[in-house]
């Protein structure tokens, strides 16, 4: 079922985008309310976006089961910089779970767009905001314009997988298993542009 998928995917991205967000807050020094509160706008903020857009009250809104994972990411996060204190500048720390929770978002946000019936287009947008809102959000309240607009291959991955979801299911593959393709796809073309430097072209 969708929904099974569905849920197996939010965790994840939840968990590691939670993570993400309370790494970014220990870098910059805050303290324990606002590493909270980056760690959870991070986990919940592309959610969130893509709920209202296909006008429909944000499920992290309505249960407990959404801000429950992404507490516990947070505490989670903490743990790891306890134990990893003087590995935490490592880019990988942030990096690695960051690559995981783009493509368990882009997939959620592709099964929300595809339950919703839109188009090709509305599938893409969906699923990338879904995946880069919450980082979007965490890096404004940072002060800091967002990585994802200028210089990493980043949006570019979730925006390939959820094409690789729409063709998937255009060709007649079963949604879980077209679910399945787009996350592996965002996932393998994130950690190839993180190994070997990729990036879009710039204009001086």
């Amino acid at each position: 079922m969708i929904t099974e998928m569905f849920f197996i995917m939010n965790v994840i991205g939840l968990i590691a985008f939670a993570v993400v967000g309370s790494f970014k807050a220990l870098k910059e020094n805050l303290d324990l309310f606002g590493i909270t509160v980056l760690g959870v706008i991070t986990a919940l903020g592309g959610g969130i976006t893509r709920d209202l857009l296909v006008n429909r009250i944000p499920y992290a809104l309505k249960s407990f089961t959404d801000i429950s994972f992404a507490l516990a990411g947070v505490w989670f996060a903490i743990v790891l910089y306890r134990i990893f204190k003087k590995d935490i500048s490592n880019r990988f720390f942030i990096l690695i779970p960051d690559a995981i929770g783009l493509s368990a978002f882009t997939t959620t946000g592709a099964l929300i767009a595809y339950d919703a019936d839109v188009t090709f287009f509305g599938i893409v947008i969906l699923a990338t905001l879904t995946g880069i809102g919450g980082g979007v959000i965490s890096d404004i309240l940072l002060g800091k314009v967002p990585t994802v607009l200028k210089d990493d291959f980043y949006a570019s991955c979730a925006i390939i997988g959820a094409s690789a979801f729409y063709i998937s299911v255009q060709s007649g593959i079963e949604v879980n298993l077209s679910a399945f393709i787009c996350a592996a796809v965002v996932f393998m073309i994130r950690i190839l542009a993180i190994l070997y430097n990729w990036r879009l072209p710039k204009f001086s």
